[in-house]
């Protein structure tokens, strides 16, 4: 598993660990270690590297998570060229190695927000199709998913695509929205955010993690997404923070403007990941926020009490 230090990429250990895998888990030089999987230090973005890694575990699966995902960066960066440079050199590495299964991680981003609602993995319009400018982001997702799917159905290989929607929990990158809300929140401070009044679904990062793994350890092929069939405003999920932190005084919603091109509505069509993944979600959001506000809480303390560097 690559990326198995970030975000979504800690939550897959403990089920693909419960589902019978040897894990070899791949981190850059400064990534903290993950307990419980055999760990492999190495920058991915050296083509060298990757061939090294590969033949010296010889995987038989493939989780693809790692890539730029920095906010506030990562959307225009020229980092996602060399990203689905080096993704697809794992690919082939892989292949030659004798491996049979892989799963990577896509994007919301992939589909076309002008005309998004209910995305379908087989029936919305993308982005590669929009007559407005594609990210950076997502102009390589999309590429390294045709590629994906192009090279599997030559080569024999087993191969899915996780199309990520919205998530949050305990490790978020603290720029994010929920995590920003509740760091602001847990600190006294204003969180100043836009209307609210778009509809989303979010899932625990726990249950993206158990999703992945799911989706890894099936036959199902090509692009499934992966998201909650739960709908929700923002600010009815911002509100449920910051009622449960006991400071909804703080949550100042309108003091920003909404992004230009944000859609109203982006939700997913989870019809695959239920019915041919047989995924089912573990975590409610009541449960979830109480989790992310428990872990935020504790890093603000350990934050607080450690030494001055």
């Amino acid at each position: 598993m690559t990326g198995a230090g970030g975000f979504i990429g800690r939550n897959s250990l403990e089920p693909l660990r419960a589902a019978g895998y040897e894990v070899h888990a791949v981190l850059s030089p400064q990534s903290a270690a993950p307990g419980g999987a055999r760990v492999h230090r190495a920058d991915l973005l050296d083509l060298g590297a990757i061939d090294h890694l590969i033949g010296a575990v010889r995987p038989t699966h493939l989780l693809h998570f790692a890539w730029i995902a920095t906010p506030g960066l990562y959307s225009g960066s020229a980092e996602n060229y060399r990203w689905l440079a080096a993704s697809q050199h794992l690919l082939r590495s892989f292949r030659a190695a004798g491996g049979g299964r892989t799963v990577m991680a896509g994007s919301c981003a992939e589909y076309d927000w002008s005309r998004a609602q209910v995305c379908n993995e087989r029936t919305s319009p993308l982005a590669s199709h929009s007559k407005d400018a594609v990210s950076a982001y997502a102009e390589c997702k999309l590429a390294l998913q045709r590629d994906l799917e192009d090279f599997g159905r030559a080569q024999g290989l087993s191969t899915a695509w996780g199309r990520i929607f919205f998530q949050f929990g305990p490790h978020e990158h603290p720029q994010r929205l929920v995590a920003s809300v509740i760091v602001n929140l847990l600190l006294g401070r204003d969180a100043l955010c836009t209307h609210g009044r778009q509809l989303r679904s979010f899932l625990h990062v726990a249950d993206v993690g158990c999703a992945f793994a799911a989706l890894l350890n099936s036959e199902v092929a090509g692009p499934v997404n992966i998201g909650s069939g739960e709908r929700i405003e923002l600010a009815e999920l911002l509100e449920a923070a910051a009622r449960q932190i006991g400071r909804p005084e703080l949550l100042k919603l309108g003091a920003r403007s909404a992004p230009p091109g944000e859609p109203a509505v982006l939700l997913p069509d989870i019809g695959r990941l239920r019915d041919e993944v047989g995924f089912k979600p573990r975590w409610t959001l009541d449960a979830g926020l109480a989790d992310a506000i428990d872990w935020w809480r504790g890093k603000l303390i350990e934050e607080e009490s450690a030494p001055p560097p």
